[in-house]
């Protein structure tokens, strides 16, 4: 272990002190970290840039959401639960701006500390830090919540936490987490652990919790009344422990925040218009420029806002799960990309306006260039080649349709290709040597309007080819339990990227997520040639390496041929009240996490 490593080398005396002062001035407390070089804000910064510190306090926001909720406790793998909760109602020791790639300042920690190489990290606890209930924040309660998520929380926790050689007590208000492995992300990853009281805890099965048991954090806003299924109301504490901290300066203005649900988006759309919401998050162009022309929108009291971004677009369209042993078959995959008639999609649904998604990381320096790959990428990627599809060094892009609702060369491309993996068109259906037909269940969560229009029209064109999938939609809670299990051939995925994957990625495309239920692995691959690239990407020594190798991963995913993708949003659109305000400078990730509600207020 390295401080055990350390101790060792001590007895050496001259080395000891020598190796004792570059330790001093390289590993000292700071208010912020940064994956690469340091936090742009300095250590005396006033409030975030792009937040309006003068922002009143008051008012509030009514959000809706199509689905339902059954739980509220948003760190175990049970239930479904409304996706903004974990964001609002709990903190973690350092939160983050969303005006730089991935850097973090204090929030529940008053300072971080790292070595150069990023072998540990320790962090120091703001003495004021309490949670909603009036009790201070402790070490016990840092140490436990890291150890229980780590152990028997949600999946998405327990990667990290097998990286953890040791966790020790280093002080009254400091604990130092120790790794086992190189990975320069995971200072920066566990900081973003929420932080939860161990003695709500003490005595209750954590797993086993749900609507029952609310759990206790340390953020602005607590639950006030909810109602399973309908509706959730969180409301401002005011006595918050950190107001007045420069992290915090400027956000959390609004008393109320509201999460309505609904059944279908056309419900939720409706009563937007009614009133009953007062700000709506439109997905489809060809709606936000024909549809909110209402009243409200007419007289001023709704306003339209257009929100750019320079996020990835990130993956969205229709995941093929390769446990099915007919998605294994890349030749299948690719026949259905090709029978997905995009260019005639997108003028049906949205007036052709929204570009498509053309790889994991487009609109951003980290997506892959068309063509062949650069040298540096090519060297990443070269000894993987054997297991390598085709394309993925010497270049991949989708395919072109020509516009018209037939596709003609697509579909003949896509019956040839099914012809190669043994499947051909026989009596009007398409089946294999032994006359199995090839069919195959597209799973859609009840609705959601938008998935089921675009599953409509390609259900169209696959009928052309002889396959006449089975569409299923169920209520949330069924979709949330059947994508849990991976328990379906095809089904509408979504997943956003950010401007500084790191450790996640694993979580979405490593072979051990691919066995985990409620990974985000849906489509689940096993390709050791992505894991090296995240690998890479964790330890590149620069911002330069690092786009490299990210590159290189964009390139193994898209060339995978795991999901048929559709458009993304260069800019976000959100209609809301006239009172609803935000900033002018908008930070690079846009409408993201960290918007609204967060630095968004309420102005008479």
């Amino acid at each position: 272990m390295i401080i055990d490593r350390f101790q060792t080398l001590c007895r050496m005396g001259a080395f000891c002190a020598a190796t004792l002062a570059a330790t001093v001035a390289l590993a000292e407390p700071q208010h912020g970290i940064a994956m690469y070089g340091d936090p742009a804000n300095p250590p005396d910064f006033v409030s975030l840039p792009y937040v309006n510190p003068d922002a009143p306090k008051g008012g509030r926001i009514v959000q809706g959401e199509v689905g339902s909720f059954d739980s509220l406790n948003p760190f175990i793998l049970r239930g479904t639960v409304p996706w903004q909760l974990q964001f609002l109602a709990f903190e973690t020791l350092l939160g983050r701006s969303y005006d730089e790639p991935f850097t973090l300042y204090g929030l529940l920690a008053e300072s971080v500390e790292t070595d150069p190489d990023r072998t540990w990290v320790e962090f120091t606890l703001n003495p004021a830090a309490k949670f909603s209930d009036g009790s201070s924040v402790t070490i016990e309660d840092v140490m436990w919540s890291y150890e229980t998520l780590g152990t028997v929380g949600h999946p998405r926790y327990l990667g990290t936490w097998a990286k953890v050689e040791k966790m020790e007590q280093t002080g009254a208000r400091s604990v130092r987490f120790t790794f086992n492995v190189a990975d320069r992300e995971l200072p920066l990853i566990m900081g973003m652990r929420p932080i939860l009281q161990k003695a709500q805890w003490d005595g209750r099965d954590f797993t086993a919790s749900g609507i029952d048991q609310v759990p206790i954090g340390s953020a602005p806003y607590v639950i006030a009344d909810f109602d399973p299924g309908r509706f959730v109301l969180l409301k401002r504490n005011p006595d918050y422990w950190g107001a007045d901290l420069p992290f915090r300066k400027g956000t959390m203005n609004l008393d109320d925040i509201r999460m309505e649900f609904f059944g279908d988006g056309t419900a939720m759309f409706e009563a937007f218009k009614a009133g009953l919401l007062n700000t709506m998050r439109e997905t489809n162009a060809e709606k936000w420029n024909t549809q909110y022309d209402f009243p409200a929108v007419r007289s001023g009291d709704v306003v339209k806002s257009e929100i750019p971004h320079q996020r990835p677009s990130g993956i969205q369209g229709l995941v093929m799960n390769t446990r099915n042993p007919a998605f294994a078959d890349w030749r299948v995959r690719e026949a259905m990309i090709q029978a997905f008639n995009f260019k005639f999609i997108n003028q049906t649904l949205n007036g052709g306006v929204n570009p498509r998604i053309t790889s994991y990381f487009s609109n951003s320096v980290l997506g892959l260039k068309p063509g062949a790959a650069a040298d540096a990428e090519a060297a990443l990627l070269r000894p993987f080649s054997d297991s390598l599809l085709p394309g993925t060094i010497e270049g991949y892009a989708l395919p072109e349709g020509d516009g018209s609702e037939r596709n003609r060369r697509n579909i003949a491309a896509a019956i040839d290709l099914m012809a190669e993996a043994g499947w051909t068109i026989q009596q009007g259906v398409m089946k294999n040597a032994t006359g199995q037909p090839f069919t195959f269940e597209i799973l859609l969560n009840q609705g959601a309007n938008e998935p089921q229009q675009i599953v409509d029209l390609y259900s169209s064109a696959l009928r052309r080819m002889g396959i006449t999938p089975k569409v299923t939609a169920v209520d949330g809670a069924q979709y949330q339990e059947r994508t849990t299990r991976f328990d379906f051939d095809m089904a509408y995925y979504v997943r956003g990227l950010s401007l500084s994957p790191g450790n996640e990625q694993m979580l979405y495309w490593g072979s051990e997520a691919a066995e985990t239920e409620g990974s985000r692995n849906w489509m689940g691959m096993k390709s050791p040639a992505a894991e090296a690239m995240i690998d890479a990407m964790l330890n590149a020594p620069d911002r330069d390496g690092f786009i490299t190798a990210t590159r290189a991963l964009d390139r193994v995913l898209t060339a995978g041929r795991y999901v048929i993708p559709i458009w993304y949003n260069p800019v976000s659109y959100l209609a809301h009240a006239k009172q609803l305000k935000y900033p002018e400078t908008i930070p690079a990730y846009g409408d993201w996490q960290g918007l609204q509600p967060d630095i968004w207020w309420w102005e008479n």
